[in-house]
């Protein structure tokens, strides 16, 4: 969501001074790449860019590329090898290894790809773009964009029926695996492919306390660019500190956040009721991720005070409370824990155990 976001900053502060420009997006890979399907970067025709669509070997010669599309008005799909040694090809050497498409589009009134992906931005909710891949069907554009309203159900913009009810089907697979996928099947005999493109709701991350090691905790949410609330004694804080944090809630008042099961919460307020009172309203809500600072035994002691209290905890709820909160890297400064924490918590939401890439057997990244 930060790269979009960036995307649509530049993109904006050039838009009254005549400068064209293309959006060029991974959409399809082939085993190994640094940035992964979905990875986009904002091209202006003097140059001038944001974002990016692999650890720099392809972006130069997308930029070339995009000029030439900028200038034609028309939509390309540029293919990357990087898994052969033909010294020709851009990106070898680099140790890829992958084939990489990237599709280039321009951005006129025929695509609407930056109000799109302004919608997205703007919006607590999952959303689904589908781009057609493929360039063999006479009657549909490469690039052309749909946008799927998982609320209505209804794939926007879309009128062939035939591709309406072929994509419709892969989309029920994405939503069920909440995964990204490249489409690929025939339309009136011809072969088309699809880039179903999965972009969950923004991460939110909701922190229960008021003392000096918040800071490094809400530092490290904006780098992740995380929508941040904050329930504390508000009025103590550094308000310099607080630049940029969504929502801010003073404590013992009302409204509160809301919580949905993108939402992460740490409890740190290093008061033993306070964080007992704040659990259990948190056990009320669909937060999967709920920190708590400080030792096991403390951890152990809210669970007794709990079930004296006669709070019955679910296997779910076990689950999803992590105490004490983080990974375990060896941290001891507010720093150090803000990023052992960050790193569970990412773990939690991608289902993975936090541990080193170099005991993985096979690929970093999940294949389509």
């Amino acid at each position: 969501m930060k790269e979009i976001k960036s995307i649509l900053n530049l993109f904006y502060s050039f838009k009254d001074e005549n400068n064209k420009a293309a959006i060029a997006q991974v959409v399809r890979v082939e085993e190994s790449s640094y940035r992964r399907e979905g990875a986009r970067m904002l091209i202006f025709e003097n140059g001038t860019f944001v974002g990016g669509i692999s650890g720099g070997c392809l972006e130069g010669d997308t930029l070339k590329r995009s000029k030439i599309a900028i200038l034609k008005e028309e939509a390309s799909l540029i293919t990357y090898d990087t898994s052969n040694d033909d010294e020709n090809q851009i990106g070898v050497g680099l140790g890829c290894n992958g084939v990489i498409d990237v599709l280039i589009q321009p951005i006129d009134k025929k695509n609407h790809a930056i109000e799109l992906l302004q919608r997205i931005i703007h919006s607590r909710k999952s959303h689904i773009l589908v781009t057609l891949t493929g360039q063999h069907h006479p009657s549909l554009p490469l690039g052309s964009t749909f946008y799927y309203d998982i609320d209505s159900r209804e794939l926007e913009n879309c009128t062939d029926t035939n591709l309406k009810n072929v994509l419709l089907g892969e989309i029920q697979t994405v939503l069920e695996k909440r995964k990204s996928k490249i489409a690929h099947f025939e339309l009136d005999q011809e072969p088309l492919s699809a880039f179903i493109e999965f972009i969950p709701a923004p991460f939110h991350l909701t922190i229960y306390g008021d003392n000096y090691d918040v800071y490094p905790l809400l530092d490290f949410a904006k780098v992740l660019d995380w929508e941040v609330s904050l329930v504390g004694n508000i009025q103590k804080m550094n308000k310099e500190k607080l630049i940029g944090i969504q929502k801010t809630f003073q404590k013992e008042h009302k409204p509160r956040p809301d919580f949905d099961d993108r939402t992460a919460a740490i409890l740190m307020a290093h008061d033993f009721e306070t964080d007992i009172k704040n659990l259990k309203i948190l056990l009320q809500t669909p937060v999967r991720y709920i920190g708590l600072l400080g030792p096991r035994k403390r951890y152990d002691k809210i669970l007794s005070r709990l079930e004296e209290e006669g709070v019955t905890l679910a296997a779910s709820d076990i689950e999803r409370i992590h105490a004490p909160a983080g990974l375990e890297i060896g941290a001891n400064t507010p720093e150090e824990i803000a990023a052992s924490i960050c790193s569970e918590i990412m773990s939690a939401f991608s289902n993975k155990e936090g541990g080193k890439l170099r005991t993985k057997k096979g690929p970093i990244h999940e294949r389509n």
